[in-house]
């Protein structure tokens, strides 16, 4: 019989040739190579060579760094659908090597789309000779005994694999997912229990996890809540993981998910179940289960929960969330140390006035600005939210007078942005002279935008346009710079130095007064009107439009708007200078009005009427997407 190669390699000693070639580097010429090829040649030969002689090329080079080279090889191969190479290779290798996991686990992967799985059970159990104890070994007998569907001879490996190491959470698991994995629930969910009870005394949280997974892929998620608070309970870092795996759970089963968990006597799993009701939208109810649970923790673990509580419910972004953000930060001052205290109850306070809980911001701030053990940055903090407070609260004396106060305690640029947020306050309030007083002597850009509102307010159009170029597109916000270019055109369309009832309305219209303002832009349009300035009676009338076809107006704001967008095209097309350009925005605000109101086939006819009229306008555009939407809402006949 001919030896086999491997026999062959191993038996036969290399020549003196072979010998000096090894010690000499072969020229292209030996290779069958012409003079100039790259050396970059040189790998692909060594690549198909190995290809080509299996296992004694390998045997031939059995040292470590080859042999992962080689495995290196065979996983590209692998990657690429090229199986049957891959499992050639990794073959080879377990001749030189019968205990290399990495060809055990690749013949794992690759033998299935063979249909070649069953060479690897004697792969496996001749590594086991070899290594009785490796758990990867006895994971893997398991796995390919469940694979090639053999469920006895699979328990019968696990309770081998149990019999050597008893405490070892790895049989019950891979045997319990081996029948997972066959759909055989209701056996793997026994053996996951019967290994919890074999572990349970010494290892608290045994198999919860893997039990919890089970449940999820059988639906029963009030059973997955239950493994996944022990499994928390055991190891609080699995907190996140847990929320994260039960956070989708179908609205129907959410209150048998937190009532398992609530019910829980473990403060962990309750602190779980406060989370996924902060998921699902109810921040109130999660304070009120987490806030007793949390306080039965030490200390560190106690701030970290509260930390993390916290950062949820700012995530909400709802002004319940926010309230409760804040109370968790505050219990958080309770439990840590300065400076960090002092930190967590400013940002309370910032919290509570993002909420709109300004009542409740006041204390803390005002007892924080005035802790002389606060770090420097949290009184800060807290001084500048105090004002910001009494700001939102109105209460504009107040304000002005800690700011006054704070002096250094406060950066420059802070205080001067809370400067120009009392003068915006004062300009709603109407207090144009007091607001005027408080930017004298600021040259900033920001301070040029807010004297050309008051200035615009008190009817002074022209000093009004002078301070809006002067604070040019960058001041303030993208918001503030559309709005002064919008204000600037108004007034160019005007065309007066001064106007008082103009001013009026447009404060009428800072103040909050919609209704007011519509009536008081009516009447300027009137006097426009009546000295032949249809151009600037036909903007106002438009801005008077707007007003009233605010999203959430009234019924008989509505006609009010749909009767001011008509006049401004009735003056439009009556042709006239300056008129043109309100016209077909006054015609594409009344579309959508009338969209609004789900009347999509007189909005198609305005806006088929605007592109035709005014096809030079600028608005053509947005006409045109908004025509396509008319048309997709009007009902086929």
């Amino acid at each position: 019989m001919r030896p086999s190669i491997s026999v062959w390699a191993r038996a036969r000693a290399p020549s003196a040739a072979e010998a000096a070639a090894r010690r000499r580097p072969l020229k292209r010429s030996r290779a069958g190579l012409p003079a100039g090829a790259e050396p970059r040649v040189y790998p692909r030969i060594a690549r198909r060579c190995l290809l080509v002689f299996g296992a004694g090329a390998l045997l031939l080079v059995p040292s470590r760094p080859v042999r992962a080279q080689v495995i290196g090889e065979a996983v590209e191969l692998e990657r690429t659908g090229r199986h049957d190479r891959a499992a050639v290779v990794y073959l080879a290798v377990l001749r030189g090597e019968p205990t290399n996991l990495a060809a055990l686990l690749g013949l794992e992967r690759v033998l299935p789309p063979l249909g070649r799985l069953r060479e690897l059970l004697p792969l496996v159990r001749r590594a086991l000779a070899r290594d009785s104890t490796n758990r990867a070994f006895r994971a893997l007998e398991v796995r390919t005994l469940a694979t090639l569907n053999e469920p006895d001879s699979a328990e019968d490996a696990a309770r081998r694999w149990i019999a050597l190491a008893p405490g070892d959470e790895g049989p019950y698991r891979e045997w319990a997912l081996a029948l997972a994995d066959a759909r055989r629930f209701d056996e793997a969910r026994a053996v996951l229990v019967a290994g919890q009870r074999a572990l349970g005394g010494s290892r608290a949280g045994a198999l919860a996890v893997e039990l919890a997974d089970l449940a999820a892929r059988r639906g029963d998620w009030e059973d997955a809540a239950r493994q996944w608070g022990r499994a928390a309970t055991a190891a609080p870092d699995q907190l996140p993981n847990a929320a994260a795996q039960l956070a989708d759970v179908a609205p129907g089963q959410r209150d048998r998910v937190t009532r398992a968990l609530v019910e829980d006597p473990s403060p962990v799993a309750q602190r779980l179940g406060a989370e996924l009701l902060l998921a699902w939208g109810d921040p109130a109810r999660a304070w009120a289960v987490f806030e007793p649970a949390v306080t039965a923790a030490g200390s560190p673990q106690a701030a970290f929960a509260l930390r993390r509580f916290a950062d949820l419910a700012g995530a909400r972004g709802t002004p319940e969330g926010r309230r409760v953000r804040a109370l968790a930060l505050a219990r958080l001052a309770d439990v840590v140390p300065q400076p960090v205290a002092a930190r967590a109850r400013a940002d309370a306070a910032r919290a509570l006035l993002d909420a709109g809980d300004f009542a409740a911001a006041r204390p803390v701030l005002e007892r924080l600005a005035v802790d002389s053990t606060a770090p420097a940055d949290a009184q800060a903090l807290a001084n500048t939210a105090l004002v910001e407070a009494l700001i939102r609260q109105d209460d504009l004396d107040a304000a002005t007078a800690r700011l006054a106060a704070v002096g250094d305690r406060v950066p420059a640029d802070d205080r001067a942005a809370l400067g120009r947020a009392l003068v915006r306050a004062r300009i709603r309030r109407g207090e144009l002279a007091r607001a005027d007083s408080a930017l004298a002597g600021d040259s900033s850009v920001d301070a040029a935008a807010l004297r050309g509102w008051v200035a615009l307010y008190r009817g002074d159009l022209k000093a009004g346009a002078d301070e809006f170029r002067a604070a040019g597109p960058y001041a303030g916000e993208r918001r503030d710079a559309v709005e002064r270019t919008a204000m600037l055109a108004l007034m160019q369309q005007v065309r007066r130095d001064r106007f008082p009832e103009l001013g009026d309305a447009l404060l009428t219209l800072a103040r909050g007064d919609s209704i007011g303002a519509v009536q008081a832009l009516r009447l300027t349009a009137g006097q426009l009107t009546a000295e032949g300035q249809r151009g600037g009676a036909a903007e106002l009338l438009l801005l008077a439009g707007r007003i009233a076809a605010r999203p959430g107006a009234g019924p008989e704001e509505q006609r009010t708007a749909a009767t001011l967008f008509a006049e401004v095209v009735r003056i439009g097309g009556g042709g006239g200078e300056g008129t043109g350009a309100a016209a077909p925005a006054a015609e594409l605000e009344w579309a959508r009005l009338l969209l609004r109101q789900l009347q999509a086939l007189d909005a198609v006819r305005h806006l088929e009427h605007l592109i035709l009229s005014y096809p030079e306008s600028a608005v053509v555009p947005e006409a045109r997407r908004e025509l396509e939407r008319a048309k997709g809402a009007v009902p086929k006949s």
